[in-house]
């Protein structure tokens, strides 16, 4: 069934493609789980042709060929498992598009996902693309429900895909008539970029085989070199009427010495012991693997610092985790954009419908953020205009966004000793630093302070009629003053007003105010 949606490259999508298994194992002819094993009498002749056709569009036995690569080399495997894991470790964390609930709703879908017990194993086999070049991860979606979530991550065997011949970067899936196109939204397809180029060419194991190839026959030396070095050649002779009979079974019994330990001859017959004496280096089969080890540890790694025993002590281990620090994060992002593109939306989509932005996923490690000073740098800026978004101050904090029907934390509820029984509000209740308005000072910290003397003395006047007593002196004077042409007709002016004003009254009411916070002063009143 059509849904009206359509994946990135505008392909329709079909809900009833997605409820089945497109990689099943019921075409044994084609996608087989039995192996072969090109490693097995691997020459360079054999290798050279091996990569060709792999570019050619048969890639099947060069990937067959970095499978033997990762079960028959342990350093090889080591280290490429060892850049793998330490991605997969990386912390995952899940961005919203903005700070709207339909967009927090969206991330909070995507970290259910993320945060599956199975999801570090899972891209440890998307990680497959590290070795081989590509990985096909088929989603296995649970609709039991009505909803669409992803119950497995199903790696696929890479021998079981071939890239389109027109296209060598569409991966198709192999049939038994022809090729077939992933299906949209069932698929996490990830190519791991090594280097600039095709896909199949991308990965390390290509650059591993000649490594791998020339160790192989340095450890076959080796062992032959092993089995005889150090024993004595055995040496055995007849007289001149030994018949052939009596040859063959002096060579069985010199032969026999080695493992037998004990041979029977006829008295005419002798065996000498003649002492191996080589001269030369003795351990040039193992420094030769060594290197080729090391060759291996720089391809995957970057480095040998943290592989091999190597001089130069705590200054080289720095650089060479720095190294290291560079190619795991370029595998990170790497591999986060494929879960955004692959992932990410077709989640989204299935369950909320098509938007224009959608959550993104980071993997990495996260930054070194000091949060005492970020929360102080909040607490002093925002009450100055500073607009700080909630969602963004979680995520520096690591703390996730409260559900809707959760009991939240807040601020202690504070009263105005001004109206009793009523809250402060929280704009009120805002820290305030050494601010003054008029003859109030409000103390630094969260809580407003109580009046003093002073304060009720000039709410005293206020209540008084100070405006009606003020009001005859101010009213018309500017206009007045303007049209003065001396300082005389200045002073008359003033003088005028004054008097209209009373100021037995005015002198009085501060009277009684200096009055009052006398008092205070002498009562040592607590200003606050």
């Amino acid at each position: 069934m059509a849904t009206g949606l359509v994946d990135m490259h505008g392909r329709p999508i079909s809900t009833r493609l997605l409820r089945t298994e497109q990689a099943g194992a019921e075409l044994r002819a084609t996608r087989r789980n039995d192996a072969f094993h090109p490693a097995s009498g691997l020459t360079p002749q054999r290798l050279a042709r091996v990569l060709r056709d792999s570019i050619d569009g048969d890639p099947e036995p060069y990937l067959a060929l970095a499978e033997d690569m990762e079960e028959r080399n342990e350093h090889y495997a080591g280290v490429l498992g060892t850049r793998k894991r330490q991605v997969a470790a990386l912390e995952i964390t899940v961005e919203a598009a903005s700070d709207a609930a339909e967009e927090v709703a969206a991330a909070d879908l995507v970290r259910e996902v993320t945060q599956r017990d199975r999801f570090r194993d899972e891209l440890i086999d998307i990680l497959d693309a590290v070795g081989k070049g590509f990985s096909a991860t088929e989603i296995l979606w649970d609709t039991s429900e009505g909803q669409w979530r992803p119950k497995a991550f199903k790696w696929r065997d890479p021998r079981w895909f071939r890239f389109d011949r027109d296209d060598p970067e569409i991966l198709l899936l192999r049939g038994v008539s022809h090729d077939e196109p992933l299906t949209p939204f069932g698929w996490i397809v990830h190519t791991a970029k090594a280097k600039s180029g095709l896909p199949i060419r991308g990965g390390l194991a290509r650059g591993a085989a000649w490594s791998f190839l020339f160790k192989a026959f340095t450890l076959k030396d080796w062992a032959i070199f092993s089995e005889s070095y150090g024993q004595p050649l055995r040496l055995g002779k007849f007289g001149p009427g030994a018949t052939e009979e009596d040859k063959a079974k002096l060579m069985q019994a010199v032969a026999g010495i080695a493992s037998d330990y004990a041979a029977i001859v006829p008295e005419t017959m002798a065996i000498d012991f003649i002492e191996a004496k080589l001269t030369g280096s003795l351990d040039l089969y193992e420094r030769r693997a060594d290197w080729l080890d090391r060759q291996i540890s720089k391809l995957v790694l970057g480095q040998t610092g943290t592989t091999d025993a190597i001089a130069g002590g705590h200054a080289v281990g720095k650089v060479h985790d720095e190294v290291r620090a560079d190619i795991e994060e370029a595998d990170a992002r790497q591999l986060a954009a494929s879960l955004n593109r692959d992932l990410v939306r077709p989640l989204v989509d299935l369950n909320l419908g098509p938007r224009s932005a959608y959550p993104a996923i980071r993997i990495g490690r996260p930054d070194e953020v000091d949060v005492t000073a970020l929360v102080e740098n909040v607490a002093k800026l925002v009450p100055l205009g500073l607009k700080v978004g909630m969602s963004t101050l979680r995520d520096h904090l690591g703390l996730p966004d409260p559900d809707p029907d959760e009991e939240l934390l807040g601020a202690p509820i504070q009263h105005d000793p001004e109206l009793p029984g009523q809250a402060v509000s929280p704009a009120k209740a805002e820290p305030l630093r050494a601010y003054e308005f008029g003859a109030k000072a409000f103390r630094a910290g969260s809580r407003v302070a109580p009046p003093d003397a002073i304060d009720r003395a000039v709410d005293a006047l206020l209540e008084e009629g100070w405006e009606k007593m003020v009001g005859p002196v101010v009213d018309g004077l500017d206009a007045e003053i303007g049209a003065a042409e001396t300082l005389e007709e200045v002073r008359a002016i003033l003088q005028r007003r004054a008097n209209h004003m009373g100021l037995t009254a005015f002198t009085d009411t501060l009277a009684r105010a200096a009055f009052a916070a006398r008092l205070a002063g002498e009562a040592e009143e607590d200003p606050g």
